[in-house]
């Protein structure tokens, strides 16, 4: 060393380092450089982890003294241990250097290269600054050279273990495991080496049971589970641990095949990449062919497992293909076999739901052109298919066509999979065409049907299917057109499939379609041998309950043992009750059962009828739309007249409350499952605050969450219902506490009108309810009735204002007699109902179509009085159902502030004027004329505080989608939905004298589908509506006495009162008997409180 540099000190700065491999090719923890201060001490830099490049940057510097050695001598060591380290770790490379070495590159970076490790040499990047001063700050990262006898054992361990990994010669793995094992003896439990010391241990013998030195596997993975067990989350070495862990499973499992192994893998997998950064050595391996894509390749091979189990390993396989990974499409398809699984084993909603989503996601990984594109694209059919079986939406019949028609197009003619295309497409059709009757589906699915045939010759596996699939569709057209060639192909391809040897149990099934299945025990042992050795939850026994319902019917209708119907009855209610069918299926059993037991006047008739409900109801709640829900209910068209016959049945059984509860429950499900979101919260605030915020939280995720599953994205859509469905089991949970709360108001008249008997109940404020026969009346009279009245209505359009109504007169003469005369005698007598007092009536079915509240005696008494008719004896008001009238009721306000004043007249200006002219200058109406607002106007106008508003404007009904009724407002129609989807707690008075604003849906008259309805439903407390034409000549004679009495006696500053509203059109229809013809007067109906 020159003598200019005696005394002097270098500052070395250690920047960074590349290539840094581990000779025992172990994954190392983090990467540290020691270099020697002199012959008893050393440095040692910050450990770092190295990168995903084996690079590593420090940034560390030493102040070294020229005195105290001839040059540099530094080491780059592997850690296997980022908390406390045991030992010095693994030499990857030692180098000495002069100090001329280092000075001779002036201020700039240098590189110098260590000795090449596996064929890759590590390589410092370094920099030496001559400096005048020591700097004492390097001093906390000085220690001893000479150390401790377990550090010096396990250093040497490590050296055996790398020359055993580089010469294979198994005395250095001999001598490592030994070393490894003295100094676990050493560092027993409770040590705080020991986790590491286990390590150690674990993988030296790990690389000897891979070479089969040592064949004690099992001790092995012990070591490295308590080391695990050592390194709880968050212990700086918990990744690594994790990692030697999944090494060992998954050698394992590639050699046993034990599914556990890879189970336990690939949730260890999930847990170890979040620990991992991104750019990281250890992420970069564990992520690499031989680790966790490993185990998703290895998982993705395994057999369909839909047990919780199998399913979890699917989500974990999932989580490791993250978005942009190329195996993710592989991972979505894999989950959504499991859970489809599932589905049809458990027939969970939600498990389809997430198939779907899955398969979704996997089409748009796959573009078209991609190799499994087409098959991606069948397999979403399939389960779009499998949901509308399950739930019976339409929605996803007509994707499901849709996507079979793309999966169709790139499989032409010739193609090896186009017969499964072909007949996947026509049984979609199919479908539709059942649900539709579009005869264009039908003709197409045939036509699809034949060529899968073609391409299914004798000696096809499938043949036999196809066969009966073209048989069925051509049975079906036979059914539809009458073509006789139709059912003659049809047998014989069903006698070509009876020929089917290899299909006999089919066969049965064949021969039941051509007539030639005798009665005998055979369906009896055939449906009862299957469920005998079948889980109770295994979907088959559905079908098995199917088949023997239908057995023990046909065997009581011949022998009538009413053994054979109780049995009947016990497999109706155990298939309609069977979780893993869908609620279409289900539904129709138990529509099924109350038509047998009613036929057969089983006392099950009650409780099949409420199994119906229940099931209907739960049907509902899993449609996050009005329109769908209608759909859904309309699939059941058998259904229409159960809600009265339900409470007849109930009624004859003497049990009233069932009889009202079925009704409601039965009646008016549109609104009362929508209304479900809109109940008061005003008392339940003073009783219960926490319940009302819950249930208000509840109320509004869900109509958000309605929203979302209406969207017309599908796949968005598809999101959002499980949420929905969520959302809706908490919502019933809060709103079973409030129902305690609440109660029912009278009197209420329930006019019943079934096949099976026809009746009224009187629902009082207190007391039990009130059974009225009508016995003079049947379901027949009262249609005949209702055709009566309907062509009276209509032949009066071309009769004069003064000529007789002798047709209406004669018509409600038998109203009083036949209906309301026996119900006023209960009032009057047994009630003791004050003249004048108010009542409400609540018609179904038929009676939803008569004029009840017009019911005159047309008679003169002995003393030349008149008869009273019901309107001079009560003021009548209707309602939609009791739970409408409730809520009504509960919601009724007192506001003292006027925000808005009438306004002039798009249309029928006259009629508005008039209003106008009516409304007190000194009253606070708060009214508006809706009329003269366009659509938005409108839809604000709703949301304020709005008291009362008056649509004398046009009304156009639709009966085939009584939704799309609505208001022809100035600019564009106002709908039904718009108005549904409107909360309006604050309205009070809706005068409708537009046509047809009370009339409702004729093929669903229990729905009670209207605009007025619909006003009652968005929050108006009172509504007038009309049942037919009005005649705008004459109408606003009504609307001028209805106003006139309405603002009668209102005092200065006072408000309009809504319950006033039947009083005073009861007041304006007797007012104007002289100026309007009775049907003109008898339109107008008032609605609510």
């Amino acid at each position: 060393m020159p003598s200019s540099l005696e005394g002097r000190y270098i500052k070395l700065e250690v920047i960074g380092g590349t290539n840094l491999k581990v000779p025992s090719c172990r994954i190392p923890a983090g990467i540290y450089i020691s270099i020697n201060l002199d012959s008893s001490r050393r440095w040692k830099s910050v450990i770092r982890v190295p990168s995903s490049k084996r690079s590593v940057a420090w940034g560390d510097s030493v102040t070294l003294s020229l005195d105290a050695s001839p040059g540099l001598s530094v080491e780059i060591r592997a850690s296997f241990e980022l908390d406390r380290m045991l030992g010095g770790g693994e030499v990857i490379g030692k180098l000495d250097k002069s100090w001329d070495d280092l000075l001779n590159h002036g201020d700039e970076p240098f590189d110098i290269s260590f000795p090449p490790v596996r064929g890759v040499d590590p390589t410092l990047t370094l920099k030496a600054t001559l400096v005048h001063a020591f700097n004492n700050q390097d001093s906390e990262r000085i220690d001893s050279i000479v150390e401790c006898q377990v550090a010096r054992d396990t250093d040497a361990g490590h050296t055996q273990i790398a020359e055993y990994m580089t010469s294979n010669t198994v005395s250095h793995l001999n001598d490592a495991v030994q070393h490894f094992t003295l100094i676990l003896d050493q560092c027993p439990v409770g040590h705080p080496d020991h986790a590491a010391a286990l390590t150690n241990l674990a993988w030296a013998r790990l690389q000897g049971h891979i070479r089969k030195y040592f064949p004690d596997v099992d001790f092995i993975t012990s070591l490295f589970r308590e080391a695990l067990a050592l390194r709880p989350q968050g212990h700086p070495d918990h990744p690594l641990t994790i990692y030697n862990l999944i090494k060992v499973l998954i050698w394992r499992y590639n050699k046993e095949r034990a599914v556990v192994y890879i189970h336990e893998s690939a949730q260890l997998s999930c847990e170890l990449l979040p620990l991992c950064p991104e750019g990281t050595y250890l992420r970069s391996i564990a992520t690499g062919a031989h680790d966790v894509d490993y185990v998703i390749h290895a998982c993705n091979k395994l057999p369909i497992d839909a047990s919780d189990e199998g399913i979890r390993l699917r989500r974990f396989v999932l989580e490791l293909c993250p978005l942009g990974h190329m195996r993710r499409h592989r991972a979505l398809h894999e989950l959504a076999q499991a859970v489809e699984r599932r589905f049809h084993q458990c027939g969970s909603i939600d498990d389809i739901d997430e198939c779907i989503q899955c398969r979704r996601e996997a089409v748009s990984l796959c573009p078209k052109g991609h190799s499994i594109h087409d098959s991606y694209l069948n397999n979403l059919a399939l389960s779009l298919k499998f949901r509308f079986d399950h739930q019976g939406k339409y929605n996803d019949l007509n994707e499901a066509i849709s996507i079979y028609e793309d999966a169709l197009h790139p499989r032409p003619v010739g193609y090896k999979y186009r017969d499964f295309s072909l007949n996947n497409l026509g049984a979609a059709l199919l479908d539709r065409f059942n649900q539709r009757g579009d005869v264009d589906d039908l003709q197409r699915a045939i036509s699809l049907r034949r060529e899968a045939l073609t391409l299914r010759p004798p000696g096809n596996p499938y043949r036999d299917s196809t066969l009966n699939n073209l048989a069925l569709a051509l049975q079906t057209r036979y059914d539809k057109l009458h073509i006789s060639e139709d059912l003659n192909e049809a047998i014989d391809l069903y006698r070509e499939l009876l020929q089917l040897e290899q299909h006999a149990r089919r066969s049965v099934l064949v021969s039941r379609k051509l007539g030639r299945m005798k009665m005998s025990r055979r369906p009896f042992d055939f449906a009862k041998n299957p469920s005998a050795a079948l889980p109770s939850l295994h979907p088959d026994r559905y079908f098995s309950y199917m088949g023997l319902q239908e057995a023990y019917l046909s065997r009581y209708r011949v022998q009538r043992k009413s053994a054979d119907l109780s049995l009947a009855v016990d497999n109706f209610r155990l298939a309609s009750q069977h979780p893993t069918q869908g609620f279409p299926e289900r539904i129709n059993e138990a529509i099924n059962w109350t038509f047998e037991a009613e036929r057969h006047n089983h006392p099950s008739a009650l409780e099949a009828y409420k199994t119906f409900f229940e099931l209907l109801d739960r049907h509902l709640t899993t449609r996050s739309s009005i329109v769908a829900r209608r759909e859904a209910t309309s699939a059941f068209s058998r259904a229409r007249t159960l809600p009265v016959n339900a409470a007849s049945c109930a009624v004859r059984l003497e049990i009233l409350r069932d009889a009202i509860e079925l009704l409601e429950q039965g009646r008016g499900q549109q609104w009362s499952l929508a209304s479900r979101l809109r109940s008061p919260l005003e008392d339940l605030q003073s009783t219960n605050p926490n319940l009302a915020h819950t249930f208000s939280d509840l109320s509004k995720r869900l109509s958000e969450t309605q929203g979302s599953a209406v969207s017309t994205d599908r796949a968005a859509a598809d999101l959002a219902e499980p949420q929905y469905r969520r959302l809706m089991e908490q919502w019933e949970a809060a709103v079973a506490q409030i129902r305690n709360l609440q109660a029912r108001h009278g009197p209420v008249i329930i006019l019943i009108a079934s096949e099976y008997s026809c009746s009224a109940i009187v629902v009082q404020t207190s007391g039990e309810p009130h059974h009225v026969p009508l016995p003079s009346i049947t379901l027949t009279d009262l249609k005949n009735l209702k055709d009566h009245f309907a062509r009276a209505i209509r032949h009066t359009s071309i009769m004069g204002p003064k000529e007789p109504r002798n047709d209406i007169i004669v018509l409600l003469r038998t109203v009083w007699d036949e209906i309301m005369l026996p119900i006023v005698n209960v009032l009057q007598h047994d009630l003791k109902l004050k003249y004048h007092s108010r009542i409400w009536l609540c018609p179904t079915a038929a009676f939803t179509s008569i004029p009840l509240h017009a019911a005159h005696p047309f008679r003169t008494k002995a003393d030349r009085s008149k008869e009273l008719c019901l309107e001079d004896l009560y003021i009548c008001s209707y309602t939609p159902t009791l739970s409408a009238l409730v809520r009504s009721r509960r919601t009724m306000k007192t506001v003292n502030r006027v925000q808005e004043k009438a306004r002039r007249s798009w249309t029928v200006d006259s009629e508005l004027e008039l209003v106008r002219k009516l409304v007190p200058a000194t009253g606070q109406p708060h009214h508006l004329c809706l009329a003269t607002q366009p659509h938005e106007q409108v839809h604000s106008k709703f949301c304020n505080k709005t008291l009362g508003c008056t649509l004398p404007v046009m009304a156009s009904r639709t009966l085939l989608q009584p939704y799309n009724s609505h208001f022809v407002m100035k600019d564009e129609p106002l709908t039904l939905l718009d108005i549904m989807e409107k909360d309006i707690p604050h309205a009070e008075l809706a005068f409708l004298s537009a046509c047809h604003t009370a009339a409702g849906d004729e093929e669903t008259p229990d729905e009670v589908i209207h605009l007025a309805a619909g006003l009652q439903f968005s929050g108006f407390k009172s509504v007038v509506g009309t049942l037919w034409e009005v005649d705008d000549a004459v109408a606003k004679h009504v609307v001028e006495a209805f106003y006139k009495n309405i603002f009668k006696d209102l005092e200065d500053g006072g408000v309009i009162d809504c319950t006033k509203a039947a009083w005073a059109l009861n007041r304006a229809t007797h007012a104007v008997k002289t100026k309007v013809p009775l049907e003109q007067r008898m339109v107008f109906i008032h609605i609510g409180v």
